[in-house]
């Protein structure tokens, strides 16, 4: 792939929290592709930090607030996203969220509002984002989400977000039949574990990485750095034929029968 491929090309990144996060690893790699980069970020809390990074780009990023479960606020980024650029070229949504209390019950015991929330933000925010960004996007363009193989098998402890996953991995595959005459591909990147803030939420997380690692036939961790460098080549001319797919990026754990 030529260095500057995203040259003139603008990516919207949601879901950079931090300097671990997923989204952060894949707004570096496109940024140094030559993607002009606008971030939303969760809200008032997060700005200085994510505006510290963005800063920190290639490509200084723009970065404007967006709390993916208001609709005003979503709307409100969206035109200012046309106040930047005309068009839009990648969509990145790294945003998945289950209050601490839901993700310690079993799923038989799940209360229906956590329930409710855990498919709002984790699902029904990709959607969101889709609905808004088709109208901006290019022949072409990318809506890249990411998931993880909970959504297939039984990971203990994962319950209310596996069920979460599996879905927006469905959305993922009716998305891309929907937009697809469009040019517009979408997929999904699933990463094996990797420790970032959202992550340590997870319940006997630390157990999840420590049995990846030693089971995964690479017999390792799954970097940040691989997985910007996989979202960069789903960005690139190279992967013009990959759409509606779920893109394992776990060292081969995912192909284990136990």
């Amino acid at each position: 792939m030529n260095k500057g491929f995203l040259e003139g090309k603008t990516a919207l990144v949601f879901g950079v929290a931090n300097k671990r996060s997923l989204a952060w690893a894949i707004a570096q790699a496109w940024s140094s592709a030559g993607a002009s980069l606008i971030l939303g970020c969760q809200g008032e809390r997060l700005r200085e930090n994510v505006e510290e990074l963005a800063k920190s780009l290639p490509k200084p990023g723009k970065v404007f607030c967006c709390d993916l479960a208001d609709d005003a606020q979503l709307e409100s980024f969206f035109a200012e996203v046309s106040r930047q650029t005309p068009t839009v070229d990648l969509v990145l949504h790294s945003v998945a969220f289950s209050p601490k209390e839901a993700l310690e019950h079993e799923l038989s015991e799940i209360q229906r509002d956590d329930f409710r929330l855990t498919f709002d933000i984790s699902v029904y925010s990709f959607l969101a984002i889709a609905g808004r960004a088709k109208r901006k996007l290019t022949q072409g363009g990318l809506l890249l989400t990411l998931t993880y193989y909970g959504s297939e098998k039984v990971t203990p402890q994962y319950h209310i977000m596996g069920t979460a996953k599996a879905a927006l991995e469905a959305a993922v595959r009716y998305l891309a039949y929907e937009l697809g005459p469009q040019g517009i591909r979408v997929n999904a990147l699933s990463p094996g574990p990797v420790n970032t803030l959202a992550a340590r939420g997870i319940s006997g997380f630390t157990q999840m990485l420590k049995h990846h690692q030693e089971k995964a036939p690479l017999r390792k961790p799954v970097d940040l750095a691989e997985v910007g460098a996989t979202a960069l080549f789903l960005a690139s001319e190279g992967a013009g034929a990959i759409t509606g797919q779920t893109i394992y990026l776990d060292c081969g754990y995912s192909i284990l029968g136990a």
